[in-house]
């Protein structure tokens, strides 16, 4: 109920605090550098990282500092990593399905997702969020035959700082909504063929981790996301 009174109630400075910050904040462009590749040695593992402005790698200039590269990079350790970067800047769930269903049929053993700020932006509403997640989810695991689908959290929105309050503190609860949902799902879904798991990343929103909008991540918060990452893929590996 919070949300809904909260919408009716902040509606006029909700509104004019959004225009300002889209007004001000800078848009930063997605980086350059490979979208797809191979590296590494050992054992086959094929990755596809899907979603949004972050997926994408927006705050940092190159995508080798960008989740992609620090991810493929980690995996190559002890893995020969098949890669495909799919994602944009102001994808929603929904966007991403179009996207994927748009892209050249391939096949993956692990699919990393991040999607929902633009959907807590958008104001998607509960059941389209959970019917997207779960034709995604279905799409991964039986078009594309992913054993593990992660889906990241969606990110703290209140603690951005390129938010002023209250509608910081609104983004916020509305992306804490979502994230229950999300990990409600990961946690009961059930696949013949694979997986979900919520991933929920742990970084310091201050400065040396935000990138220069105040909004996404810097080159330090895509290390510690592709860290954590890494060692939830590492772990799938290891049980098979």
């Amino acid at each position: 109920m919070l949300y809904p009174l909260s919408t009716l109630a902040l509606a006029p400075v909700l509104i004019g605090q959004g225009s300002y910050v889209r007004k001000v904040t800078p848009r930063l462009p997605e980086p350059e550098g490979e979208r797809c590749g191979t590296l590494g040695e050992g054992p086959q593992l094929r990755l596809l990282i899907l979603g949004d402005s972050a997926a994408a790698g927006v705050g940092v200039s190159h995508q080798q500092d960008a989740l992609a590269g620090q991810l493929v990079r980690e995996l190559a350790r002890d893995h020969c990593v098949s890669w495909n970067l799919l994602a944009e800047t102001g994808r929603t769930a929904a966007g991403v399905i179009e996207a994927l269903k748009a892209a050249p049929k391939a096949h993956y053993d692990v699919v990393l997702v991040s999607v929902g700020v633009n959907d807590v932006t958008g104001r998607t509403r509960n059941g389209q969020w959970v019917s997207a997640l779960k034709e995604l989810s279905d799409r991964l695991i039986n078009s594309t035959g992913a054993t593990l689908v992660l889906f990241t959290a969606i990110p703290p929105m209140h603690l951005f700082p390129a938010l002023p309050q209250p509608l910081r503190w609104y983004l916020g609860l509305r992306a804490k909504q979502l994230n229950t949902l999300m990990k409600g799902l990961c946690d009961t879904g059930s696949f013949e063929k694979g997986r979900l798991e919520y991933l929920c990343v742990s970084f310091p929103l201050e400065h040396g981790y935000m990138a220069s909008d105040g909004f996404h991540p810097g080159v330090d918060a895509y290390r510690v996301w592709a860290e954590h990452s890494a060692a939830s893929i590492r772990k799938l590996a290891q049980n098979q």
